[in-house]
């Protein structure tokens, strides 16, 4: 590391040029090509993925995207000769939009069921002649536009359906900006240096602005959900940030003890440099663990955050050392530079509150320890109740047209019709054809059904579709329970005495599908996550407690965090305050990638707080000291890292998406429990506590055990006060 720096410290305008000329040729690839993100978050193999399958090949021309506009009169019913005549001629006017395929008015001769039963209320499908993936969003605003200008005079309009979202997407810069600005004040006031302050964000900027262009490519050679960009951004600019932080503090702090500014970035690079490798790896681990689930689209994301996390770490060491040569003393404010000047370096004492509430840990580990084990619990039960399943756009904000439309289809005909199942059976055979067309009696007689229609068959009458509208919405447990009602006992005893396979696809069963697929591989996934993040921490710190202490620390903070995001988002607490929708289940992939990030972003603390413990343990023996100093000298570093990524994660809450939203809240509230909790109160608290046991190894392992770690080469010894006393990780 300390070549590596040294390298670029002396060719530091190699380094920055090369660091441009890589992001603008990605940049400019990516312009090119263009994005090809995924919606398509189905599990293939399932029964909703096999049913989806036999009807995009029975009935191609339903595989285009169809979405629906909704009008709504207070007054009179829809059949008068005013609203008919108006909406007739919006309706021929989209249907002569460019990217329109059709429009199945309500006003002909099939569109009878397409009026509710007050004759308020009417719907017309619009089929576009892409799919949501394919489909351009101005093609998708001009029907908005055209249907949405229908309304006034007591008629309302509305529209819904997976490509009218297209038109409410993310709002992109906002999130990032108000971050960014957030972090700058945090690192204004931590350095007291302009320049200082500008030298994470411009090194994290740089590895984000790459990673975000790298992934567009990654999008064309792999399945990449949509969402995965604005993660990586997320990720990229917490981590990004604060792993340049953690240099730069070590950097002004040999400055601020006479070293050079050579020196000084050397050092900084070869001690906290080490530890930011360490942690982004551990992070990459993490993410990576995706992998074992075996999700395409998962894939893309675990790829796509690790490879902004590299970037981001290969920023801190390389571009940052050739940023910090070119402002030279300037990484210090002025006064401190004057200070400096007029009497010299001067050793650093531990004081301050971080020595205090050190101390004061030391003196009260019993009931600081309990109390912090109390808020981590209080706050993990709503954990209990967690339900996984899918937002629609019933979940979006009260102001969206999505959810206007939604809550009109609902109201007039009925909750289940904004997720009908579709009940799709094989045939072979007119025996299998006359017992499919006896299905719909029985299904109108089970219980939880509002509605049937069908069947319809394709043209050789191999492949025949029911329609069945559930009494309840789309996430009710109730319609839920119709799918596993269908599913083993009505489905299987009409295919008895056939060669007939029949398969429920739809919303609900989709949704039910998929959260059974993750919560049963989520085992293997959270044991490897586990597995290989503790076999790191026992070869760095050949210990058994530690890695035993970051596995529950990180259990910890993601139940504790969890249980925030089930509060917010599942009851609703606040969550049509913040603009982010109705209460609504939690995404079933969201435990696999928060679980992925706060892990890795959990162990980056663990790492930070315990190599300095770990130092002085091993300097002395003395395991009251090694926690007292380690806390003291690392909290007030990790407490500012904490709070710019908590701003950072906070603000993409502004995005406007519910996911994003989300993996926002849930890792702001995690990275808070970890760093204010966990690390500061918890953690030294059992270290306490356990003494000497806290570095216990067996003498066999120890002798087995290969060495790995983030000490730099033995540096000439120095004052043990001053700021560069030999360490593992001094930040």
């Amino acid at each position: 590391m300390t070549a590596l720096a040294r390298w670029c410290l002396r060719r530091r305008i190699v380094v920055i040029v090369l660091w441009l000329a890589a992001f603008a040729g990605v940049a400019v690839a990516a312009g090119l090509t263009g994005a090809a993100y995924s919606t398509d978050y189905g599990v293939p193999g399932t029964e909703s993925g096999q049913a989806g399958a036999l009807m995009a090949k029975a009935f191609p021309r339903q595989s285009g995207d169809s979405d629906t506009i909704v009008w709504h009169t207070a007054s009179g019913t829809v059949r008068s000769a005013a609203v008919e005549k108006k909406m007739a001629h919006t309706l021929a006017e989209v249907s002569r939009l460019p990217g329109v395929a059709e429009v199945q008015s309500p006003y002909g001769p099939r569109g009878a069921g397409q009026i509710s039963r007050d004759g308020r209320t009417a719907y017309a499908s619009v089929l576009f002649k892409s799919s949501t993936d394919d489909l351009p969003a101005g093609q998708v605003r001009a029907v908005v536009v055209a249907a949405k200008a229908a309304s006034g005079h007591g008629l309302q309009v509305e529209l819904g359906g997976a490509g009218i979202s297209l038109t409410q997407a993310p709002r992109a810069q906002l999130p990032e900006v108000i971050g960014l600005c957030a972090a700058a004040v945090v690192l204004f006031l931590a350095f007291g240096s302009l320049a200082a302050t500008l030298l994470p964000i411009v090194t994290a900027l740089a590895a984000v602005g790459t990673a975000s262009a790298g992934i567009t490519l990654l999008s064309h050679a792999m399945t990449v959900a949509d969402f995965a960009p604005m993660l990586g951004m997320l990720i990229g600019l917490g981590v990004g940030i604060d792993y340049a932080l953690f240099i730069v503090t070590r950097h002004r702090r040999g400055l601020r003890a006479g070293l050079s500014v050579q020196e000084a970035a050397e050092r900084a690079v070869a001690v906290s440099g080490r530890a930011v490798v360490f942690a982004g790896a551990t992070v990459c681990i993490a993410l990576l663990g995706m992998l074992t689930l075996r999700l395409g689209f998962l894939n893309g994301v675990a790829l796509a955050a690790s490879l902004t996390v590299v970037l981001t770490v290969a920023a801190s060491v390389t571009l940052l050392p050739a940023l910090l040569g070119l402002i030279g003393t300037r990484a210090l404010g002025r006064r401190e530079r004057r200070r400096l000047a007029a009497r010299g370096p001067r050793p650093e004492r531990r004081t301050g509150m971080a020595a205090r509430w050190s101390g004061f840990v030391e003196r009260h580990p019993k009931l600081l320890g309990a109390t912090a084990a109390a808020v981590m619990l209080t706050l993990a039960l709503p954990t209990l109740g967690l339900h996984l399943g899918t937002s629609d756009q019933g979940n979006d904000p009260a102001t969206s047209t999505t959810r206007k439309a939604y809550d009109l289809l609902a109201d007039g005909f009925g909750p289940g019709f904004n997720g009908p199942l579709t009940v799709v059976g094989s045939l072979d055979g007119a025996q299998d054809r006359l017992a499919f067309g006896r299905l719909p009696q029985e299904l109108r007689d089970t219980p939880g059904v509002a509605h049937v229609s069908g069947p319809e068959f394709d043209g050789g009458h191999a492949t025949g579709v029911i329609t069945v509208v559930p009494a309840g919405s789309p996430q009710s447990q109730q319609t839920s329970d119709l799918v596993q009602r269908l599913r083993g006992g009505i489905l299987p005893a009409a295919e008895d005495g056939t060669t007939m396979r029949v398969h429920v696809g739809g919303v609900t069963a989709g949704y039910d599908d998929f959260a059974a697929v993750i919560v049963g591989k989520l085992p293997l996934f959270m044991g490897v996550v586990i597995g290989l993040g503790s076999l790191l921490l026992l070869l760095a710190f050949r210990s058994i407690g530690i890695p035993l202490k970051a596995a529950l620390m990180n259990l910890a903070a993601v139940a504790a965090s969890f249980g925030i995001v089930v509060a917010i988002f599942q009851w609703g607490w606040g969550s049509e305050a913040l603009g982010l929708g109705s209460a609504g289940p939690i995404e079933p992939f969201l435990p696999v990638i928060m679980v992925s990030v706060l892990f890795g972003l959990s162990m980056d603390y663990q790492v930070f707080l315990v190599s300095r413990m770990y130092e002085e343990w091993q300097l002395t023996g003395d395991n009251r000291r090694a926690v007292r100093v380690g806390l003291a000298e690392t909290s007030r570093v990790i407490n500012s890292a904490a709070v710019i990524m908590i701003a950072v994660f906070s603000a993409f809450v502004l995005s406007g998406d519910r996911i994003i939203a989300m993996f926002g809240i849930g890792l702001a509230s995690a990275v808070a429990l970890d760093a204010f909790v966990l690390r500061t109160l918890l953690v030294p608290a059992l270290m306490h506590l356990l003494g000497g046991a806290n570095w216990w190894l067996p003498v066999w392992l120890e002798r087995r055990l290969p060495r790995l770690s983030i000490e730099p080469p033995p540096a000439p010894p120095e004052s043990r006060d001053g700021a560069d006393a030999p360490a593992l990780l001094e930040v």
